[in-house]
């Protein structure tokens, strides 16, 4: 005798409970608890991550910013400006022109800062793939809902138009 899941299985997907995707058996498995399917990705990203995945999503956040690139421009016109005319009266220039001291930190910044901006992607790019398999799977769940509740108006009218003609196939020929 089929189990209750392996009839479900055979009903909703019309599969055998071992052909099952992993979005479907997880579905399934809902379904069969009575349980919700929606979750909330960025409750569920959260509870998975890091201090470190937190800085970066930070620092990305500042690094891509309008913000950043104007104090950045500020602080970058102020050490030239700094380093060229200003300290160059009292002979106190620690960085002239070409600016090599400040070549180097803008490598160093970059080669920091790239890595941890890409790393910030990647987890956005797992948010969006775990959003996408939720929404799928909502989807599918709604959908095999939908056709659930679908049969059982079609079978409702069935049984309503059976007990139609009964009654009218009882009425004598007279029509009274």
């Amino acid at each position: 005798m089929a189990s209750k899941r392996e009839r479900l299985a055979k009903r909703l997907f019309g599969k055998e409970i071992h052909a099952l995707a992993d979005a479907e058996a997880a579905i399934l498995n809902q379904i069969d608890r009575r349980e919700p399917i929606s979750q909330d990705v960025t409750r569920i990203i959260a509870g998975q991550s890091s201090a470190g995945d937190r800085l970066a999503d930070r620092v990305a956040s500042v690094g891509g910013s309008w913000g950043f690139i104007g104090g950045f421009s500020v602080v970058l016109l102020g050490w030239m400006l700094l380093n060229s005319d200003v300290l160059s009266r009292w002979g106190f220039v620690f960085d002239p022109y070409p600016f090599i001291f400040l070549n180097l930190m803008l490598s160093t910044l970059a080669a920091i800062q790239a890595p941890i901006i890409m790393m910030s992607q990647n987890r956005q790019a797992e948010k969006d793939r775990l959003a996408a398999q939720l929404d799928f799977q909502v989807n599918l769940r709604t959908e095999i809902e939908i056709l659930h509740i679908q049969a059982k108006i079609d079978d409702a009218i069935l049984t309503r138009l059976d007990q139609i003609i009964e009654r009218l196939d009882a009425k004598p020929a007279d029509g009274r």
